[in-house]
């Protein structure tokens, strides 16, 4: 029992190291830095850059299990789990003015309370929990480690009746989420005698295993709470709210994170232990993906205010992500994975440029606020326009190639109808994308905004526009790591 400890211990030990220095800055924000500053923020960057450094050698290593099958670790679980850093990292750094403008407008030698670092922390946390977990529960255990801190986060400006509305919308609906999800393992528990994904695996492998319907019931329920995670529809209401309301940060951060760990869970879940049951979840998969894009499609149209907009645009990317999954085949979860690694940077990218919306100190999310910015700030309605059309599908951006690498997956899989349809709603939705870039170069010029640039802002911003905008010079290491990363998944 004792090796068998230490080779568990080992196998998490990122996640470990992760939780021990976020419990070591929450007591130096409580004795210390009450307030934020840049020692702070470097420190966040480091514990994250390093969490990924210990990630580094299980990269190649044969797939562990450790915990008495409890959590997994290979390649597929790295490569999510560097993509879930990534995000983390880039909202730090997209983050820091906003974290420190109180130290700018009124005087004050530190900015906002750190404990946001530290929530930011705790989330990522769960984050990797998720990724990894090989059981039920310790699935459940790391969802809600995750959502406790991303409930806060949403409300963090207490001050402001938008924040704290977004983070009472998400912790009701989110409640609701994990409930049923709840509800539909223990229906999979009572029928089947065992919570493992291994298992659960073995269980459905059998050829003489009569499969119950409280058990599809459960996998529906369970289906459901994951879509909630994805802001996939019917399951999206709480997406655009919450995102107009959250301060910008968080809701980049609710956007890429949050995002990768739902969606490499939810194709962990339904292709390990539930592979075998690939009838059952598939019709559910494509219709969720078509509603998803649809509604991305047509919803976005309407709106005024660019985190809408984004919004509704998440839940059309969550749409194209899930016509991968759809696929279920390797080729189909390396095109998701492509995706998501994609999207981290054009999305981050993009609430970058919102948090340099402001007039007076104040910020502005109004689309017609961005009139003419073309000519009063050409380097931001620049690095804009890059990611709109990035999001649009745009070549030679790299959100081309990531709608390039699901649909192909669909239409080896006999899913040409699918495919079809996405390019429709890719082409639909293409509209809003410019009508933002027209705004930006052909409408009269609105209010200059501020000219304050903050070079962490601007270095997440030069970091986001060069991968979006060449990628396509080097996409081989990155397919490549998502090509292997998908084959530790779906043999």
């Amino acid at each position: 029992m004792g090796d068998i400890s230490i080779a568990s211990l080992y196998a998490i030990f990122p996640e470990l190291y992760l939780a021990l220095m976020a419990m070591f800055l929450l007591m130096a924000t409580a004795f210390k830095y009450r307030r934020i500053s840049n020692s702070m923020l470097v420190s966040t960057l480091i514990v994250l850059a390093a969490t990924g450094g210990f990630l580094w050698p299980h990269l190649s290593a044969p797939a562990v299990v450790a915990f008495n099958g409890m959590f997994m670790v290979s390649r597929f679980t790295i490569f999510s789990q560097y993509l879930v850093l990534a995000a983390s990292m880039l909202t730090v750094i997209i983050a820091a003015p906003w974290l420190k403008e109180d130290s700018l407008l009124l005087g004050r030698e530190y900015g906002k309370s750190s404990e946001f670092l530290v929530l930011l922390l705790c989330a990522t946390l769960g984050m990797l929990l998720m990724v990894s977990a090989n059981d039920l529960l310790t699935l459940y255990l790391a969802l809600e480690t995750s959502s406790l801190a991303l409930y806060v986060l949403a409300s963090f400006e207490r001050d402001h009746a938008t924040s704290s509305e977004a983070g009472l919308k998400y912790f009701v609906l989110g409640a609701l989420a994990s409930g049923m999800m709840l509800f539909g393992m223990s229906l999979v528990y009572g029928f089947t005698g065992t919570t493992g994904f291994e298992g659960l695996s073995a269980l459905f492998a059998l050829p003489g295993f009569v499969l119950s319907k409280a058990v599809v019931v459960g996998l529906i329920l369970i289906i459901v709470g994951f879509c909630f995670k994805l802001s996939a529809v019917p399951f999206h209401m709480w997406t655009p709210d919450v995102y107009e309301g959250a301060p910008t940060p968080v809701t980049a951060f609710f956007a890429t994170a949050s995002k990768v760990a739902a969606f490499a869970l939810f194709a962990r879940f339904l292709l390990y232990p539930f592979g075998h049951l690939f009838g059952q979840w598939q019709q559910i998969v494509i219709f969720v993906s078509i509603a998803s894009m649809a509604l991305g499609a047509f919803a976005a149209i309407m709106q005024t205010n660019i985190k809408r907009l984004l919004a509704y645009s998440s839940i059309g990317h969550a749409g194209y992500m899930l016509m991968g999954l759809a696929a279920g085949n390797a080729v189909g979860v390396q095109g998701m994975l492509i995706y998501l690694a994609t999207y981290i940077f054009m999305s981050a990218g993009a609430f970058g440029c919102v948090l340099l919306m402001r007039r007076d100190g104040q910020y502005v999310e109004q689309i017609k606020d961005l009139a003419g910015l073309g000519q009063t700030r050409p380097a931001l309605a620049l690095a804009m326009s890059i990611f709109m059309f990035s999001m649009a599908g745009i070549p030679p951006m790299s959100g081309f190639f990531a709608k390039f690498y699901v649909i192909l997956p669909a239409i080896s899989a006999g899913l040409t109808w699918l495919a079809v349809l996405g390019v429709i709603a890719s082409v639909i939705g293409s509209y809003y994308y410019i009508k933002v870039v027209k705004v930006m170069y052909f409408d009269t010029p609105a209010a200059a905004f501020d000219a304050e640039t903050p070079c962490w802002l601007r270095a997440g911003i030069v970091v986001c526009v060069a991968v979006t905008l060449l990628f396509f010079l080097m996409p081989s290491p990155l397919v490549e790591q998502a090509k292997l990363a998908a084959g530790a998944l779906v043999r």
